[in-house]
């Protein structure tokens, strides 16, 4: 079960679908980010060190991941499309953060994400800034139902963290007391 304090304001971290499905199945467990146009003057920070995590759609190409364990490229499960409502499944701690600088150092995490080399390293050379690139390694916990909410503009835009409506869960403490580790 994950900790968290009773005062606890429910924050969730914006990825990919496909990413998300790969944390919940256990096949990634890093996540790597350089930051979204609207992340302010300071660029992007790990904000907070529990969150759920939030699937979007707009950005997310299949060209941009590996191929699965059989060579197909991946698939972008139908009932996770997008659209009116936005389904939680998830909800993680950061085990770790840190800025890598180091490109060798970053080519030696790909076993543990799905994305392919060429994107990670468009991420880690954007920008005028110092190249690198964020990491957090994570522990997941698949949530007892998913939390689903009204898609809405506030959850838009081209950045990383977003605030959920807490009001929104009848048992928020419930849904993360019955979560089970990935």
């Amino acid at each position: 079960m994950p900790d968290v304090s009773p005062d606890f304001k429910p924050f969730a971290f914006k990825e990919w679908q496909v990413i998300c499905d790969a944390l919940e199945s256990g096949e990634q467990s890093i996540i790597l980010r350089k930051g979204g146009i609207s992340e302010g003057k300071h660029g992007f920070q790990w904000l907070h060190d529990r969150f759920f995590l939030f699937p979007t759609f707009f950005h997310e190409q299949s060209a941009q991941v590996k191929p699965d364990a059989d060579g197909n490229p991946r698939t972008f499960r139908p009932e996770r499309a997008g659209g009116e409502e936005i389904e939680i499944r998830l909800f993680a701690e950061t085990l770790e953060t840190r800025h890598l600088t180091d490109w060798d150092e970053i080519r030696a995490l790909a076993p543990e994400h799905l994305w392919t080399e060429q994107v990670i390293r468009d991420r880690y050379e954007w920008g005028d800034e110092e190249r690198g690139i964020g990491l957090a390694r994570l522990k997941v916990w698949k949530l007892p139902e998913p939390w689903v909410l009204e898609d809405r503009k506030a959850f838009g835009g081209c950045r990383s963290w977003i605030g959920l409506p807490a009001d929104e869960h009848p048992d928020l403490p419930g849904l993360l007391a019955g979560a089970e580790p990935v």
